[in-house]
């Protein structure tokens, strides 16, 4: 293995304090890491590449960044670091010259459903000091122009506890800026009843539409039925209006089930305490599909949406409300605040203003302010986070990306490359993990991890220069070259989805038909309208599967087992096998191992320290009892069977006695989407975001819809895999299936059989179709951005 090359020798009389130049990283052994030693020049731009799950994220957050934290954290008082996340020191013999890091992930910003743009990047907070000095009329501080601050009014008798008590009449008074109606969410739930029972029906002859609900066996059912307050034999169409009232709203009151006492409450909250206060992610596929279907969210008919209440809506500045100011486009906003000439707020004048530039300088002008946090894109969330860094004066920092680039049309890629090397610039370390062959093109120093991916990974490759890269004989190195070619043919469509006055978002009265029964790429530059057209202008009904960027969610106890639906088949194959139940060999449930609770390790808690996670000493790290590893299926037990690869699962599972032909589907699918080197009980906490992304991918490809539409596939994909996801993709459409893909990749686009090429700018200046047809024709014209960037990288 090679090591970077010092920057250069110290001269005779030095300074010893300039021998610092590199960070040094030996015996790193985080997740997949193999002893690895790195030395890493600082103040320059160094890309780590390699295929998804080869252990850059492993070195460089979990390693490199986590020790900076780690050691910054225990600069703090024992009594500050009991508030701060604890941190164990990462699995590494030495980690020398480390920096202050910054990191800025592809974390999703908080779905709170009151997190905006602008509250996570606090400019609604400038914004707010702003209209509480200058907005007239004046209506209070701050707080009384912030939808997450309710109003609150009290007074009644407090006792003082100073030398004699004595019983004083106080009040208190908050004003707050919260829509009542909404409580400053901007959007009201509706639950629509239709989709919950069928009136025509009676409750004894099955009116519950609600997964789960049968009228014969049910005790939730029963409880109704048999509860008196309504005639289980009557349809509900025919309830009357108490009834009715009863039946939908009844609060909670205990009645008698044959002979069993239960409690009885209105359908309505019923609903909301069993489905819709649980993690919509969280749930079964059957069940969130219900909770979509019946939960209508609509515009709160008293603030329209501002979130605001009416006094903070009638505060203005140059007739503009904080309102207004949120729902303008930024690039615009800026501009109004650049207008405002007030010397008694310059300060926070010019502090909004360098915020709101930079908003604009790292391409993000067309969101606005009241923009649901949760909405952004992954790439997106990920340039918010770096807007507040921009301007800063430190120097001497590391600064940690993941993959920035994501999300990124070609057209703006050379902007975020300038913003990096800007940093550098400065005197800062700049760590990127990236695929991008035109981000991996401005490094100063590379380091390729691998050679594969999961337990063949974990290594260093090269390092060295771009042009060292090119010529080395590893995975990037052959690939960093590669040039997907037009296709000399393409499907024709037989069919189309007819999309009729698309006005989600910045859309400006689209019409435009999405071919069926091909591969149909959805092209634009970032914030043009893409998204909006995808996912929010699809006709209802449409038999589409939508695989989106949402991140899945999962503990320690989920993994590719749990989170696929393959442990249940494997399950019960066991449990017939043996004659026992299912619940056995779950480490959820009857199986686990009593002392570790299934998790397999200890957990020991030491304060503000870092905590200790010990493998359990009863079950050896297996997580499940020792009596349930005496039954076995196909000569294995559950452990052996989870400790298992896809790949050699697929084998097991695919012949033989342990033939099972419902794994071995779910099984194929993952190994279809490249991850045939995941073990099936590796926890999902550690995989990789493009591993997440293809985990998401294999999941959906067993449902029934024949629309499939996915969110940049690519995103986390190595170059390497690229090819193979665009196999995928044929099959599918081969198969039958129609496939729209919005995507940023060049070698997508040059596969696809139709475009659809949205712009020609962002935000307001986007939103129209600036070109159809075939990628041919998209290059042939360069009447687009996308055709001239898709023109350059097919060499036509």
């Amino acid at each position: 293995m090679s090591s970077a090359k010092r920057t250069g020798t110290r001269a005779p009389g030095a300074h010893a304090a300039d021998g610092h130049d590199l960070i040094r990283v030996h015996g790193a052994r985080e997740n997949n890491l193999k002893d690895v030693s790195v030395e890493i020049p600082k103040r320059r731009l160094t890309v780590f590449t390699g295929v998804s799950g080869s252990g850059k994220s492993s070195l460089v957050f979990n390693t490199i960044a986590a020790e900076s934290q780690r050691l910054i954290n225990e600069t703090y008082s024992a009594f500050v670091q009991g508030f701060m996340p604890t941190l164990a020191r990462p699995e590494v013999d030495v980690l020398d010259g480390l920096t202050t890091a910054i990191i800025v992930d592809q974390q999703r910003m908080g779905a709170d459903p009151r997190s905006t743009v602008g509250t996570a990047t606090d400019v609604n907070a400038m914004l707010r000091i702003l209209f509480s000095r200058l907005g007239e009329p004046h209506i209070g501080p701050p707080s009384a122009y912030s939808f997450n601050t309710a109003s609150v009014r009290a007074s009644g008798a407090i006792t003082v506890e100073r030398g004699n008590k004595k019983a004083v009449k106080a009040t208190f008074r908050r004003t707050g800026g919260m829509c009542t109606h909404c409580e400053g969410r901007g959007t009201v739930s509706d639950i629509d009843l239709t989709q919950l029972y069928d009136d025509t029906k009676s409750l004894a002859e099955g009116a519950f539409t609600i997964p789960g609900w049968k009228s014969d066996s049910q005790w939730t059912v029963q409880v109704y039925a048999q509860s008196g307050f309504v005639d289980p034999d009557k349809p509900i169409r025919e309830y009357t209006e108490r009834q009715l009232r009863d039946f939908l709203y009844g609060d909670p009151v205990k009645v008698k089930v044959n002979g069993v006492n239960l409690t009885y409450e209105g359908l309505i909250p019923k609903i909301q305490k069993s489905f819709l206060s649980k993690d919509k992610e969280a749930m079964q596929p059957h069940i969130r599909a219900f909770v979509e279907r019946a939960v209508t969210f609509t515009t709160c008919p008293e603030c329209d949406g501002t979130r605001l209440s009416e006094g903070a809506r009638s505060s203005r500045i140059r007739k503009t409300s904080i309102a207004d100011a949120c729902a303008m486009e930024i690039r615009d906003l800026a501009q109004w605040v650049r207008e405002l000439d007030e010397p008694s707020v310059a300060p926070l004048l010019t502090a909004l203003r360098d915020t709101l530039d930079s908003f604009v300088e790292i391409g993000l002008g067309y969101l606005s302010l009241d923009r649901p946090a949760g909405t952004l894109s992954g790439g997106e969330a990920q340039r918010v986070k770096m807007i507040r860094h921009l301007g800063s004066s430190l120097t001497d920092t590391t600064y940690v990306f993941d993959e920035p680039t994501v999300g990124l049309h070609p057209h703006d890629i050379q902007r975020m490359n300038d913003l990096l090397l800007r940093l550098r610039d400065k005197g800062n370390t700049v760590l990127v993990v990236e695929h991008k062959p035109e981000a991996i093109a401005i490094a100063d120093h590379v380091v390729d991890l691998g050679p594969g991916a999961g337990t063949e990974g974990g290594a260093v490759c090269f390092e060295g220069t771009v042009e060292e890269l090119r010529a080395a004989d590893t995975v990037t190195g052959r690939h960093l070259d590669d040039r997907a070619s037009l296709k000399e043919t393409v499907r024709e469509a037989t069919g189309a989805l007819e999309i009729r006055g698309a006005r989600t978002h910045n859309l400006q009265d689209v019409d435009v038909d999405v071919p069926l029964g091909v591969l149909c790429v959805v092209t634009g530059v970032a914030g043009s309208g893409k998204s909006s057209l995808v996912h929010g202008s699809l006709p209802a009904g449409a038999d589409v599967v939508s695989v989106d960027q949402s991140p899945i969610k999962g503990s320690r106890r989920s993994n590719p087992a749990t989170y696929t639906g393959l442990l249940e088949p494997i399950r019960k194959a066991f449990a017939k096998a043996n004659g026992v139940k299912p619940a056995l060999f779950s480490a959820n449930s009857e199986g686990a191992c009593p002392t570790c609770n299934g998790a397999g390790v200890v957990y020991t808690d030491l304060a503000m320290m870092a905590g200790v996670a010990t493998p359990c000493e009863d079950c050896e790290g297996k997580r499940f009892q020792p009596a349930v590893l005496e039954y076995r299926f196909g000569g294995r037990d559950i452990s052996e069977v989870l400790a298992m690869s896809v790949a050699r699962a697929e084998e097991f599972f695919g012949a033989g006695e342990a033939r099972l032909p419902a794994a071995h589907r779910i099984l194929g699918r993952l190994a279809d989407v490249g991850l045939g080197y995941l073990t099936l009980g590796q926890p999902l906490t550690t995989l990789s975001g493009g591993e997440r992304q293809r985990l998401k991918l294999a999941t959906h490809m067993g449902d029934k819809g024949g629309v499939y539409v996915l969110d940049e596939p690519t995103s986390g994909l190595h170059l390497a895999d690229v090819e193979q996801l665009l196999g995928l993709l044929d099959r599918l459409v081969d198969a039958g299936k129609s496939v729209v893909v919005v995507e940023h990749h060049q070698a997508v686009m040059a596969h696809a059989d139709w475009i659809i090429d949205l712009g020609p700018g962002a935000g307001h200046d986007g939103g129209r179709v600036v070109f159809e047809g075939t990628p041919a024709d998209l290059v042939a014209g360069r009447s687009t951005l996308t055709g001239q960037h898709l023109a350059a990288y097919v060499g036509a």
